[in-house]
């Protein structure tokens, strides 16, 4: 697909608007509106009963999702949100007192508060300090001691878009025996992701952000191994390998990441999720990349041209995705302004944050930058 006909599947395009907010949530195209009216038709009489195409999408979905980060589908499981998600490995786990885990203070809430709660376990928490937006790996490694048992980053942080070195990370976690968890859910989407070359024990993501589907639907990855180790606090119905003999009541667990998935699932997200990923499979996540980071790069130099110092200005391009946020004290005001003048991004702990996707231009950028002079100086 060419880049013309892909901005031709988006309607807010369409309209005079500028959409550069796509971490807080992605704007609907017509493959996922085309998907809800297929849905909608059986549901209300084609076929009302369409549980046969609801297991094709989320084997499709599962399978394409797979391609994205580099894993076999039989190791990704549904969740409806990235909290629940990590608590599956939060709570999973045998912890005992004295274990660390190794966290950062620019994480957003749903990789921190899981992990928090197990102070009730006596599990430490050690806060690594960012500096200018940044989680400098030889701040991790200085913090790593005999007791720390798990790692937990987001691949790219919400509030500055510094994009972690997950290879390397993985590579010290690797080392030292311990537990190597990422949220993804800024990165899936915006660039490429291989969890058996970056070593990642546990992944976990939403769709609604990058990915362009809907709020509910999230995912996990979690290699054998780990799974292992899990002692699955909660299950259901669908947990188990013979869920279709009702009444034998065998809690035999299912031996794929499926046995996360306690009961029936929010398949009308997980089918225009499936429709959606055509968009990334089709146009290539190497491309999705390149485009992002040349719009991210692009974008940047134009701040800093009118004046505006943006957080990952001297950041190399491996750190960064698609996130370009600065500080700025008027940063509600200038926000307030830009909506009036249907320019969508969001503010974030007194940040003005812009995320534009593959699909935006520079004219784009250049608009809004123009806009920005005004306001900003």
């Amino acid at each position: 697909m060419q880049l013309t006909e892909i901005r031709k599947l988006f309607p807010h395009l369409q309209t005079d608007q500028i959409y550069f907010n796509h971490a807080a949530l992605g704007p609907w195209c017509t493959l996922v509106l085309n998907r809800i009216n297929e849905y909608a038709a059986q549901r209300s009489g084609q076929k009302i009963e369409n549980y046969p195409y609801s297991l094709k999408w989320n084997e499709s979905a599962k399978k394409k999702l797979g391609e994205l980060i580099g894993a076999d589908t039989d190791r990704i499981a549904w969740v409806d949100n990235v909290s629940n998600g990590i608590n599956i490995l939060a709570q999973g786990l045998d912890w005992n007192s004295g274990d660390r885990i190794i966290l950062n203070d620019l994480e957003f809430p749903s990789n921190v508060y899981p992990f928090l709660n197990l102070k009730n376990e006596g599990v430490e928490i050690d806060f690594i300090q960012t500096q200018n937006g940044k989680v400098d790996i030889e701040n991790i490694e200085k913090a790593i001691t005999k007791k720390t048992r798990l790692i937990s980053i987001s691949h790219v942080q919400f509030l500055s878009g510094f994009r972690a070195d997950l290879v390397a990370i993985g590579e010290l976690c690797n080392r030292n025996n311990i537990i190597f968890c990422v949220d993804a859910i800024q990165a899936t989407g915006t660039v490429q992701i291989d969890v058996n070359k970056s070593k990642i024990d546990f992944l976990c993501g939403g769709t609604q952000k990058w990915l362009m589907s809907s709020q509910g639907v999230s995912y996990i990855y979690i290699t054998e191994k780990l799974q292992s180790w899990i002692k699955q606090k909660f299950v259901g119905w669908t947990s188990v390998k013979d869920a279709w003999n009702l009444l034998d009541y065998n809690l035999t667990l299912r031996d794929t990441a499926d046995k996360f998935q306690n009961g029936t699932m929010n398949t009308l997200g997980i089918s225009i999720f499936d429709a959606v990923l055509d968009l990334f499979v089709e146009y290539g996540m190497e491309n999705v990349e390149s485009r992002i980071l040349e719009n991210t790069k692009y974008f940047i130099e134009k701040l800093i041209e009118i004046g505006i110092d943006p957080i990952l200005k001297n950041v190399k391009e491996k750190n960064r995705a698609g996130i370009i946020s600065f500080k700025h004290e008027k940063a509600i005001e200038i926000f307030s302004e830009l909506e009036k003048r249907k320019i969508y991004c969001a503010v974030r702990e007194g940040m003005i944050r812009f995320s534009p996707h593959f699909y935006n231009t520079k004219d784009e950028i250049d608009k809004v930058v123009n806009e920005l002079k005004d306001l900003a100086g």
